[in-house]
């Protein structure tokens, strides 16, 4: 190597080409996965530039799960990524165990990519249960994860639930971008909420796209939290009372909820209808509104969500349903279910992941990809 010398006469180092920089940057980098998705893994370690680390996990007999993993992980940083899919307690274990191996092997951090976090539903109380996100945070956390990355998480505010930070990163505009070059005739669309609760997300869709707003009412199904318990149970008589409850004031009863009729609030005769959602599973509600929106004149209904569980027949049921097409993103596999059902499209967002890693391990602010997403490779 030879040396140069400035003015002064001291010697300084050559300046170091932009591969090097690059090399460099990405060399204490290791990336890992569980069972879960190793295709996603696969994408996004490609379109880092890395290999796949050499983590491989796997089941004893008595259902156990193994964990090794064979390069040195010292001092580096790790990205774990594992998401949820139909088997989430074997999902949740399988990247637990990586955590705390590669927190036991003196990693210097560990990030957890999970595209999609199971339990994301159970986030409020509900009768006597528990919160279980709660549960799954702290687990996470103990286990020794230091970052979590994740994707359209069912309710923001369960990540407060970590000690950790979590981005939790949006998966809308590779949505919109589809609605925009795939639709025919876009412009001539509504954007429709399934129920109420899905309202917020489908007047983002509307004004961003600058189309109109329809909101079905009625189609949702009572809260479980809404049920007959012990706790919704009414004050005793007079004629049953004792001494702790003998009081002139009674505790006034909850009113019964009554389900108001189907009805769509806002006009989809003649219009193209889009449905969207964070997580398409149990598919019951989706064909039900279909049907509604058929009966009302709609001329073509599509479904967009971030995550396609699709467990159960719900292949079936969206092949015979009334629904045009089903638009997911592959932050759970769905390989089998697009086999069963024709209408499944998919849309890539390992370049989301690997940006979102490669800022985090750069210390560059990931503001960026919540402003500007780019599609572009």
């Amino acid at each position: 190597m030879l040396l140069q010398r400035n003015k002064l006469g001291s010697v300084r180092p050559p300046k170091r080409c932009r591969s090097d920089m690059d090399n460099t940057s990405t060399s204490d980098i290791v990336i890992i996965n569980g069972n879960s998705h190793p295709d996603l893994a696969n994408m996004v370690a490609e379109r880092m530039g890395l290999k796949n680390g050499g983590c491989s996990v796997f089941h004893k007999s008595n259902r156990e799960t193994i964990v090794e993993i064979s390069d040195s992980v010292r001092g580096k940083d790790i990205y774990i990524i594992q998401t949820g899919t139909k088997d989430a307690n074997n999902n949740i274990m399988e990247l637990l165990i990586m955590a705390y191996a590669c927190k036991t092997s003196s990693a210097r951090s560990i990030v957890g990519v999970i595209p999609y976090l199971p339990y994301s539903k159970q986030c409020k109380m509900r009768k006597r249960g528990c919160i279980v996100s709660k549960l799954l945070a702290k687990m996470m956390c103990t286990s020794g994860l230091t970052h979590i990355i994740t994707m359209d998480l069912h309710q923001k505010e369960i990540q407060g639930f970590f000690d950790i930070p979590v981005d939790n990163l949006r998966a809308s505009p590779f949505l919109l971008q589809y609605i925009q070059e795939s639709i025919p005739d876009y412009r001539n669309s509504v954007i429709v909420a399934r129920n109420p609760g899905v309202a917020k997300k489908a007047n983002s869709y509307a004004e961003r796209l600058r189309l109109g707003l329809a909101v079905i009412h009625g189609e949702q199904k009572e809260a479980e939290s809404d049920e007959v318990d012990g706790r919704y149970s009414p004050p005793p008589t007079s004629s049953s009372r004792t001494r702790t409850t003998s009081v002139s004031v009674g505790v006034p009863e909850h009113p019964v909820k009554v389900k108001p009729p189907l009805t769509i609030v806002g006009d989809v005769n003649g219009r193209i209808a889009i449905m969207v959602d964070d997580l398409i599973d149990d598919v019951m509600s989706f064909v039900a509104a279909a049907e509604m929106l058929k009966e009302n004149g709609a001329c073509k209904i599509y479904v967009l969500a971030t995550h396609g569980l699709l467990s159960s027949d719900a292949p079936r049921l969206l092949e015979e349903s009334v629904i045009d097409e089903i638009v997911v993103t592959n932050t759970i596999p769905h390989e089998i279910q697009k086999l069963q059902c024709h209408k499944i499209k998919t849309i890539d967002i390992s370049i989301l992941i690997a940006e979102a890693i490669r800022r985090i391990h750069n210390k560059e602010s990931m503001s960026y990809l919540f402003r500007n997403v780019t599609l572009e490779d």
